[in-house]
């Protein structure tokens, strides 16, 4: 579960940046896409790390 939460702040994080350096459409997708894999990536690295709740 913490790699799609990972990949919905990497997107949210990438959407954010590119508006704020005044990007078009086309650098909005491309930033969003490559931080939502790394987000992905950095959330599914926490869940092997982090140990289950119970």
């Amino acid at each position: 579960m913490l790699n799609y939460i990972g990949a919905a702040l990497g997107i949210l994080l990438g959407l954010w940046l590119a508006r704020r350096r005044g990007g078009n459409r086309l650098d909005l997708l491309h930033y969003a896409t490559i931080f939502g894999i790394v987000g992905f990536i950095i959330g599914a690295f926490a869940m092997l790390v982090i140990p289950a709740p119970g």
